[in-house]
């Protein structure tokens, strides 16, 4: 099967060119109908290349003379959107001239431009941005929202839990994953009156592909209990970096230990087989790869610090999303949403 091609900011995340080209020479290897845009420093680009023949063949190259720093404000980046390898990749989205746009720099310029180029969903107020977490179960979590909305209503967290499930779908092939609103308690009586409300709204939503099943408490996400939670911007950035904290002490703590005796060390080669698939499980460029859900166009952000390895995962994520037509299954569910009761239940809810 022939894809669109899928155009990379080569420039974006901590290592730049070498990581990114290299990242999407990885992700061909394993998927041969991969094609590729690479945007950015022509000639860094090209000598990147030399060392990926399997690349080269599957790939077309967008020059492009300023990149947008990890620090820059989002109101600075969209001025130079038309001149940076970030823009310059999004924009080939809008314009047709690729499926999908991946980058790893800076977050919040990423958003600001996609949301400007390629406009919200029909149904859609704002988009969300969304990722993956391990679980103990069967499945990866997919949370949102991760940061790109500080404050939201009882509307958008609905919205964000129809993208989610589609989202989740494709990500896990369920055919009705389950879906909470993380909160301060599971209690319908908990939380603040938006987070009651929507929930009163998705409860009322029975022709949605998915489960609702209330409300989820933050140390219960990774447990494998549930396939997609949802919440705002500022309480699931929050949330997602407390996770990825804990990991990495869980990590250190755990070789402190090992190295504090010489039977600690003795331990950790009888162990060793266990703590391996430990850091494989707790590895984020094992789920990297966030998505900016409910654009018009799909648009995937790379962590900053990405492994080759971690890029083409990401690179996998949004082939994946274009093979699966994300896009037509939120359209899809959006117009159930408005045909399936759901301003009945909110009206009951006041």
């Amino acid at each position: 099967m022939s894809l669109p091609r899928i155009a990379i900011d080569a420039m974006g995340g901590d290592e730049g060119v070498r990581t990114m080209v290299s990242g999407a020479a990885l992700a061909r290897r394993r998927h041969e109908a991969f094609k590729f845009l690479l945007v950015g420093d022509e000639k860094q680009i090209k000598s990147a290349l030399d060392h990926h023949p399997n690349l080269r063949a599957a790939t077309e190259i967008l020059h492009a003379d300023d990149v947008i720093s990890g620090d820059e404000k989002p109101s600075q980046a969209l001025r130079r959107a038309r001149t940076t390898s970030m823009g310059l990749a999004i924009h080939a989205v809008r314009d047709g001239a690729a499926g999908a746009a991946v980058s790893a720099g800076n977050t919040g310029a990423m958003m600001a431009i996609a949301k400007l180029a390629l406009r919200t969903m029909p149904g859609i107020d704002r988009p969300a941005l969304a990722a993956l977490l391990p679980t103990l179960g069967d499945n990866d979590l997919v949370m949102l929202d991760l940061g790109a909305n500080t404050e939201c209503d009882a509307r958008n967290l609905v919205q964000f839990a129809v993208m989610g499930a589609a989202y989740s779908r494709i990500a896990t092939g369920l055919p009705h994953p389950r879906v909470r609103l993380l909160n301060i308690g599971s209690e319908d009586i908990k939380g603040t009156g938006n987070l009651r409300d929507a929930a009163a709204q998705l409860k009322g939503a029975g022709d949605l592909a998915m489960q609702f099943d209330g409300f989820i408490e933050a140390d219960k996400l990774c447990r494998g209990d549930v396939d997609v939670a949802v919440t705002d911007g500022f309480s699931g950035n929050i949330a997602l970096k407390a996770v990825e904290g804990t990991a990495r002490f869980v990590g250190d703590l755990l070789k402190r230990s090992f190295a504090s005796s010489l039977r600690s060390k003795i331990g950790f080669l009888i162990s060793r087989p266990a703590t391996e698939l430990l850091k494989h499980h707790l590895d984020p460029n094992n789920h990297n790869g966030a998505v900016f859900l409910g654009l018009n166009g799909i648009v995937v952000k790379s962590h900053g610090s990405a492994s080759v390895k971690g890029v083409a995962n990401a690179v996998a994520v949004t082939a994946r999303l274009l093979e699966e037509n994300l896009i037509e299954r939120i359209t899809g569910d959006l117009a159930r949403l408005g045909t399936g009761g759901v301003r009945g239940a909110a009206v009951a809810a006041q």
